[in-house]
């Protein structure tokens, strides 16, 4: 099938030539200017951000599942949803969901005829003030809204990429604005501590606006009341509104009750691992709560909540992707993340000798990261993936050496080298061997992309074994060399060809 748009080209070679003009656009540091060509770009396409109805999401850690919950109970609720998320493990398709569903190649192709014109007046203009052309994330935020708009979604549950004041989704007004838990993170882009991290985080929340907010530090949390109080927004809060009253761990996830301010949810079931997943859920369910409220935290169906709930997943987070050995993928890439990987893994599984593969980003924390796997790990396969962000690995040896011990530590020159290794050390072990892969979406990205076409997934039956013969047929969408998933969404973010 050929598009009007590339006559000559195929939906997927079509999509892969709007990947490659995307992604050869450079993240941007002048976070303001941003927003002025996001709101450039929006204005000459008719504003269509301005008549979605936006729950908007920001935090350190968390927001992606509690963004993909959320949408889930919404569209339980016989809403039409959109989904703008990120990074992406496959196409940047994912980061556009509509109706819990990657937007289609050909509203692709057709919405990117529509929005290029507009894009390329705004970088025509940007240079000849002397500046860039527009990011790729400034172009996907801009796609995104188009598409959303095209749709007609009754909610968008809108993630922002990183920080919220300066982020170029914060051209949107949310009705409601959820924070999960805020840490130190990036102190390149967040000043002054975590209250910085705080300020940031609350430039999303709107005048009127709603607020439902995990529980936060003190030093954030005051932060956050003045932002909202400046701006006459009200706030539901993880331990005085709503909390977790109790939860048990079951095959496949956990059974939940949550107390909101509306009513008590008794043991529903949500497919999903560790106790920041159960306060990810109460913080999904509460945002749902105020949205279909319309301010006022609404009472919602349990037969529907309990479906939402049931179809929501978290790609990437604590996600069994194979089993014989059991491989457990896990995109946390600070030491918040894996202090509550930790305890989920501890929780939930029991093995025998666990072996770890790790690669984190040269700008992250990876002392930190190592340490909190010391203690959980018996033995360590440093790599480095694709990225030009990648810390090197015989760097990140040495430093792992420094932590681990010398005899516990090993070295793999590639991703799928490291994962070949893991596996056959887990599958030659005494009792129940594991393999944990952790430290950067970067890394879970291309060690998913290996085990699909080369190991047997985690749950047998038909359509996925299907589905994993299929993965090493399926075109990669192609981008720019050395390009790869990363943890913030104003990087690129597919695996090259």
């Amino acid at each position: 099938m050929t598009t009007d748009v590339f006559p000559e080209l195929s939906l997927s070679e079509a999509e892969r030539e709007i990947d490659a003009h995307i992604f050869a656009r450079t993240p941007e540091a002048d976070h303001e200017a941003k927003l002025l060509r996001v709101t450039q770009a929006l204005s000459l396409l008719g504003d269509p951000h301005r008549s979605l109805d936006i729950i908007h999401v920001t935090g350190t850690n968390g927001k992606t599942s509690t963004s993909r919950m959320l949408e889930s109970l919404l569209r339980a609720h016989g809403l039409r949803t959109g989904l703008f998320t990120s990074p992406h493990l496959t196409t940047l398709r994912e980061r556009i969901m509509i109706d819990g569903a990657p937007l289609p190649q050909d509203a692709l192709v057709r919405l990117w005829q529509h929005v290029a014109p507009a894009i390329h007046a705004v970088d025509q203009a940007s240079i000849q003030r002397g500046g860039p052309r527009m990011s790729f994330f400034e172009v996907l935020t801009v796609l995104g809204f188009a598409a959303y708009a095209d749709a007609g979604v009754d909610a968008l549950v809108l993630e922002v990429g990183i920080g919220g004041l300066r982020d170029a989704t914060n051209v949107a007004d949310g009705r409601v604005a959820v924070l999960t838990p805020m840490a130190r993170d990036h102190d390149k882009y967040f000043k002054g501590g975590l209250p910085g991290v705080a300020h940031e985080k609350s430039g999303i929340i709107k005048p009127g606006a709603t607020v439902v907010s995990a529980l936060q530090k003190d030093e954030a949390a005051q932060v956050i009341v003045a932002a909202a109080a400046q701006r006459q927004a009200s706030i539901f809060w993880e331990g005085a509104h709503m909390s977790v009253s109790d939860r048990r761990i079951v095959p496949g996830g956990q059974v939940v009750t949550m107390h909101t301010a509306a009513r008590n949810y008794v043991d529903v079931f949500v497919p999903l691992h560790g106790e920041f997943q159960a306060q990810n859920a109460l913080i999904a369910l509460a945002a749902c709560e105020a949205f279909l409220g319309d301010g006022v935290p609404r009472s919602l169906s349990l037969p529907a909540v309990a479906r939402g709930f049931a179809g929501a997943t978290s790609p990437g987070r604590m996600e069994v992707v194979s089993a014989e050995p059991t491989v457990i993928v896990d995109a946390a890439h600070n030491p918040h993340g894996i202090a509550a990987l930790a305890d989920t893994l501890r929780e939930t599984f029991d093995f025998d000798r666990l072996v770890g593969v790790v690669a984190v980003l040269a700008d992250k924390d990876s002392e930190g990261i190592l340490t909190g796997l010391a203690g959980l790990i018996d033995e360590v396969i440093i790599t480095q993936t694709r990225s030009h962000r990648a810390a090197d690995a015989e760097v990140l040896a040495e430093r792992a050496r420094a932590i681990f011990g010398q005899d516990r530590v090993r070295v793999a020159p590639s991703v799928p080298d490291a994962v070949q290794m893991a596996t056959t050390l887990a599958a030659e072990a005494e009792g129940e061997g594991g393999v944990l892969i952790a430290g950067s979406i970067t890394l879970v990205a291309e060690a998913r992309r290996h085990l699909q076409a080369t190991h047997m997934p985690a749950t047998v039956d038909a359509r996925t074994v299907v589905d994993a013969a299929d993965a090493a047929d399926v075109p990669v969408e192609a981008t720019p060399a050395g390009t790869a998933p990363v943890e913030d969404s104003d990087e690129p973010g597919t695996i090259p060809a």
